[in-house]
C-alpha cells in the first residue's frame, strides 16, 4: 500500500499521551498522524484488523491473531482474504485468541502455537494449541497444555520460543484478589517453560512442573538479550514492570508491586501505568537504534527504544501518531512489524483500524 504514516524522530524527548475522559455519546477521535514529506520509512501493510493481539513473522509471511479467534495471514505484504484458522474462544473483554509463536523449525515442520481463552461450564480457562498449517490452511490442532486458570481481564497470553528452543508462556491472575500467583502448584500468574510438544523439560526449576517463575500479574511481552537473559513486561494494577526473569524466582504479585523486601525487584517500574505490550531485543543494524530494546505501549500510544537497565532516561519514541500499539516483532531483514490496538475497547479507532505497520528504516 502507498499510504504512509510518520515515523517520530528518534532524538526527541519522551512524551506521554494525556488521558482524555469522554462519554460514549461524545467520543474524541485520535489525532491524525502528523504529515511529513513522503518517504519509505514506515508503511501500512494491512488495515481493518479486528482486535488484533499478537504477531509472528516467517520469511515471507506475517501471522496476526485476532481476539475473536481468527488467525490472519499477510503474505508478500498482501492480506489474504481467507484466514488460516477460525477458533472458538471465550467472548470476554481481555481473553480469546491471544498470543502466537512459530516453532524454531517452522519452515520445515509448519508448527505454530496459540494461546486461547475458553469457557467450560461457566468457568474460564486457557490452553495452548499446536497448529500444523499447510499453504496457509489449518491441517491439525493439538492441545499441548490445558486448564490454565482464566480471567475476563488478566490472562497474560504472550508466548515465545527462547534461545534454548523451549516455549515460554506468560499467564495472568484470575483476579487482583487471587493469591494463585503465589501458589507454585497453580498455573496462574506464572512464566511457564515447556518442550515443543508440551512436556516438561528436565531442567525446569520445580520438579515435574512447567512453572519457571511465579508471582506475575499480567505478562504482555518477553524477549532475550544477546547474553540469553530473559526480560518480561507486565501490566500491573497501578504500576507496570519490566522484570529480569530467573528460574525459580518469585516476583511478588499480589504481595508486592515493583519492589519490596521479600521478592525479586523489578528492574524498571512505571508509575503511572503505560500499559506495555510486546518487547524485543533488537538484533539487527538496519534501523540504527541508539538503545537495544524496543517496547510497544498501549497506554502511552508509542513504540519506544530504551535500555531497560539504564531506565526511563534512555526511553525515546520510535513511532507515534497511530494510537495504541500492542505488539512488535523483528522481521528477518531487521525491519519492525507492529500492530495497533485501537479496536480493543479502550481506544478511539478510525475507519481503517486496526493496522499492521512495517518500519523499514
Amino acid at each position: 500500500m502507498d499510504k504512509k504514516i510518520q515515523i517520530a524522530a528518534i532524538a526527541i524527548a519522551v512524551v506521554f499521551s494525556v488521558l482524555v475522559f469522554t462519554s460514549p455519546d461524545d467520543p474524541i477521535p485520535l489525532p491524525e498522524p502528523r504529515s511529513t514529506p513522503e518517504n519509505d520509512s514506515v508503511t501500512i501493510i494491512a488495515e481493518n484488523l479486528d482486535k488484533p493481539r499478537a504477531i509472528a513473522v516467517s520469511d515471507d509471511r506475517v501471522f496476526v491473531t485476532e481476539k475473536d479467534g481468527i488467525i490472519k495471514v499477510i503474505q508478500n505484504n498482501l492480506l489474504l482474504e481467507s484466514p488460516l484458522a477460525v477458533l472458538r474462544g471465550a467472548d470476554v473483554f481481555d481473553g480469546g485468541l491471544l498470543g502466537i509463536a512459530l516453532h524454531p523449525n517452522f519452515s520445515t515442520n509448519h508448527y505454530m502455537y496459540v494461546f486461547l481463552t475458553y469457557d467450560e461450564d461457566g468457568i474460564l480457562w486457557n490452553k495452548i494449541l499446536r497448529i500444523t498449517e499447510s499453504e496457509n490452511k489449518l491441517v491439525s490442532a493439538d492441545i499441548i497444555i490445558d486448564k490454565i486458570p482464566g480471567s475476563s481481564f488478566t490472562n497474560g497470553g504472550f508466548i515465545k520460543f527462547g534461545p534454548d528452543d523451549k516455549l515460554y508462556v506468560g499467564t495472568g491472575t484470575v483476579s487482583d484478589d487471587s493469591h494463585l500467583p503465589q501458589d507454585p502448584d497453580s498455573l496462574s500468574g506464572k512464566i511457564l517453560r515447556l518442550d515443543d510438544d508440551g512436556t516438561i523439560p528436565d531442567d525446569n526449576p520445580f520438579d515435574d512442573s512447567p512453572v519457571y517463575s511465579l508471582g506475575h500479574r499480567n505478562p504482555q511481552g518477553m524477549t532475550w538479550d544477546s547474553d540469553g537473559r530473559m526480560f518480561v513486561a507486565e501490566i500491573g494494577r497501578q504500576n507496570d514492570e519490566i522484570n529480569l526473569i530467573q528460574a525459580g524466582k518469585n516476583y511478588g504479585w499480589p504481595e508486592q508491586q515493583c519492589s519490596g523486601d521479600n521478592f525479586e525487584d523489578a528492574i524498571l517500574c512505571y508509575d503511572p501505568s503505560i500499559e506495555p505490550g510486546g518487547i524485543l531485543f533488537y538484533s539487527d543494524k538496519l534501523l540504527n537504534l541508539e538503545y537495544p530494546f524496543v517496547m510497544a505501549s498501549m497506554g502511552a500510544t508509542n513504540l519506544y527504544q530504551l535500555d531497560f537497565e539504564m531506565g526511563l532516561e534512555s526511553q525515546k519514541p520510535i513511532l507515534s501518531g497511530i494510537g495504541r500499539i500492542r505488539d512488535v516483532v523483528e522481521g528477518p531483514d531487521g525491519s519492525l512489524y507492529v500492530i495497533t490496538s485501537n479496536t480493543d475497547g479502550k481506544g478511539f479507532p478510525d475507519s481503517m483500524d486496526d493496522k499492521l505497520v512495517r518500519i523499514l528504516k
